[in-house]
């Protein structure tokens, strides 16, 4: 097993016998060209959360990239090194092998789908403090509710099949998170002692290049809308609002929510998946609709979600003119 926080190869190409020692060459096509997909697990107690949703993702990019993956040895042997971690979170990478030919294509043949497995393993604590129970029973971990904001930066529209996919190629969502760090670090107290009376900034909502708001810059977004906008009230003290999420524990079930079609950009998270899934056979399944800048003003609810965090409430949402939408 590999010492924590660091990468082990699970599978490589060249047949090598002493995996732990793989080396990355610097012709590595995911590094050369972002040709590869990644995932990230939680575990807990050393099961991988969502495993058959991860498995899932597993299957459909290996097709979409036209890689050879045995998925279910390396379903098994994640299960072993979750066993091994107990606590924390199992990033893995799959990279298409290096090819024989120049250039951005790869062979026409078998060898031409090989790939490299890359596994890092970091022993860390996932917050589970408060649930919400879906209606097949399963339990989301639900965050305390903080606030959002409206990147300028914007997220690029893709053919299929590579809209939806958590592929390698993700620079323009690192610029979109720098901005949101660079916001983050702006809107922090000059008095470090001094606790501010409304919830952080923590997520920025993106566009993509047609205009539309899809995503976060590391989650899915779900929304509701209100017929007219909803009045802000005196305060948005944190506590009184995170007191109201977690005493509803119809949060989810309660209402039409509605999220961004993912068909031309952002990702197909698994934890979207799941709510999709879990809320199917209700009477509010969730309905795909586009979220443009006049329905902003309209926001009832508002939460992104990713796999490791679960469910992550907003208070209010920030726009690009600097108004404040807050959440009912």
């Amino acid at each position: 097993m590999p010492m924590s926080n660091s990468w082990f190869c699970l599978h490589s190409s060249e047949n090598e016998t002493d995996l732990t020692h793989a080396i990355l060459s610097l012709d590595n096509r995911g590094l050369a060209y972002g040709d590869g997909f990644f995932t990230t697990m939680g575990v807990i107690d050393g099961q991988i959360l969502w495993l058959d949703y991860h498995h899932q993702r597993l299957i459909s990019h290996q097709k979409a990239l036209q890689l050879d993956v045995d998925s279910h040895s390396l379903i098994t042997a994640l299960i072993t090194h979750a066993q091994h971690l107990q606590q924390g979170v199992l990033k893995l990478i799959v990279v298409r092998a290096a090819q024989a030919i120049r250039g951005y294509g790869y062979i026409s043949n078998a060898s031409g789908s090989a790939c490299d497995v890359w596994l890092k393993s970091s022993a860390m604590v996932i917050t589970t403090d408060e649930q919400l129970c879906l209606p097949d029973g399963r339990l989301i971990p639900i965050q305390p509710v903080n606030r959002a904001i409206c990147l300028s930066a914007q997220i690029a529209c893709l053919p299929p099949p590579l809209a939806g996919l958590k592929s390698l190629n993700r620079l323009d969502t690192v610029l979109a998170s720098a901005e949101l760090q660079r916001i983050k670090s702006h809107s922090l107290p000059s008095d470090s002692s001094h606790t501010p009376a409304q919830p952080s900034i923590e997520e920025g909502l993106l566009r993509d290049m047609n205009g539309c708001w899809i995503e976060g810059t590391m989650s899915n977004v779900f929304y509701q809308l209100a017929d007219t906008p909803v009045p802000k009230p005196q305060s948005l003290e944190s506590k009184n609002i995170i007191d109201t999420v977690q005493e509803d524990s119809n949060y989810l079930m309660t209402g039409q929510w509605y999220m961004p079609s993912l068909t031309q950009s952002g990702v197909a998270g698994v934890m979207r998946q799941v709510i999709i899934d879990a809320l199917s056979n209700t009477a509010y399944p969730v309905i795909i609709r586009p979220l443009q800048d006049d329905d902003l003003p309209l926001l009832r609810r508002l939460f992104f979600c990713n796999a490791l965090r679960g469910i992550m409430p907003m208070a209010n949402l920030t726009l690009l003119n600097e108004n404040v939408v807050t959440m009912a």
